[in-house]
């Protein structure tokens, strides 16, 4: 008789026909030859049996079954052999129960692929602890969501094996590779090749394997009031003059998808890099979206950049002081400076 605790409980309507009886595991039909493999990752996919991934994807994963989000929650915590919750259309569940999807996935040591739209981001996002691995995808394409289940995979298992190195692997390896080229020209350029100036402390190095990010990075309050224009000092009026000399260069770099495809150029990093620190000059905050945007990039591989860079110390995660259900993007002191000596060594 199966334990209690790794029982399915499925809502029947979402299973085939035939062939089922309650009570019993039911895998779906392309996974099923991989079942007793010991690679396979069992999932639990939180959405209805259409908005499954397509089986290619699902190479080498176990899908343990199908459940609707106001169910989720209950069944994640009865069950200890999960590896990943795939959580699908996530700015369509309540706010409540999505913090209880969340908590139940980090209470089980779960990693989570969490699809959700462009307008919703920012919620999804504030809602996610920092301390849940997390796999976000906006409007994914197949390769985004086989990008996001091999880094879920090698997250859980710390370890990924020849065999199993695939494209997808190989995606995330270059981009890893090109976060660690900025992270050391932006040291080059503060002039201190063993870390970025200004790093908060407690900070580990990028290229020092951590196994929490969570606790590293607290981000410093800071007031985005504009004081009134007769009192601006003249630090504010310099930066503002910075400020337009960093969208002016923005701008130049969109205007080149006029003239040659927008994938010649691509160089999302460098353009959050930008946009960051012009809003820091202007006293604005950024939200998760709105980097998103201002990468030019699809937005699940600007998500990937954000996290990327996060865990490098580049980027902080701050808190909206108005908002609890949304948080901003800032830079880190470090990589404030170094644009900053950029700029200066620009207008040389």
């Amino acid at each position: 008789m199966m334990d209690q605790r790794t029982q399915i409980d499925f809502d029947t309507s979402a299973l085939p026909a035939r062939g089922f009886h309650p009570g019993e595991l039911w895998v779906a039909p392309e996974t099923s030859d991989r079942i007793g493999a010991g690679a396979a990752s069992p999932l639990l996919f939180i959405g209805t049996q259409a908005d499954l991934p397509d089986k290619s994807i699902l190479r080498g994963i176990r899908v343990a079954g199908t459940l609707p989000a106001e169910r989720a929650a209950a069944h994640i915590r009865q069950t200890d052999t999960l590896d990943i919750v795939w959580l699908a259309a996530a700015d369509m569940v309540g706010e409540e129960m999505l913090a209880d999807i969340l908590t139940a996935t980090g209470e089980q040591g779960c990693n989570l692929i969490c699809e959700t739209s462009l307008s919703g981001l920012d919620a999804v996002v504030a809602a996610i602890p920092a301390s849940l691995g997390v796999q976000l995808l906006v409007d994914a394409d197949p390769t985004d969501r086989l990008v996001a289940l091999a880094a879920a995979r090698r997250t859980r298992h710390g370890v990924v094996h020849d065999i199993a190195r695939d494209d997808a692997i190989e995606r995330i390896d270059r981009l890893q590779e090109e976060v660690a080229r900025i992270s050391r020209l932006l040291g080059d350029l503060a002039g201190q090749r063993g870390g970025l100036p200004g790093t908060p402390t407690g900070v580990t190095p990028w290229d020092v394997d951590s196994a929490d990010y969570a606790e590293q990075v607290r981000a410093p309050s800071r007031d985005f009031a504009a004081m009134p224009r007769s009192f601006v000092p003249e630090e504010r009026t310099l930066d503002r003059q910075r400020a337009k000399q960093v969208r002016r260069m923005l701008r130049q770099r969109r205007m080149r998808e006029q003239y040659f495809p927008a994938d010649l150029f691509a160089d999302p990093a460098w353009d959050m890099l930008l946009d960051l620190y012009a809003a820091r000059l202007e006293r604005q905050p950024v939200s998760v979206s709105s980097l998103c945007i201002a990468a030019a990039v699809p937005a699940t591989t600007a998500l990937r950049w954000i996290k990327t860079m996060t865990d490098a110390g580049l980027f902080l995660r701050e808190a909206d002081p108005h908002d609890g259900r949304r948080i901003f993007i800032a830079l880190a002191e470090g990589a404030c400076d170094a644009l900053a000596r950029y700029f200066e060594a620009l207008d040389e």
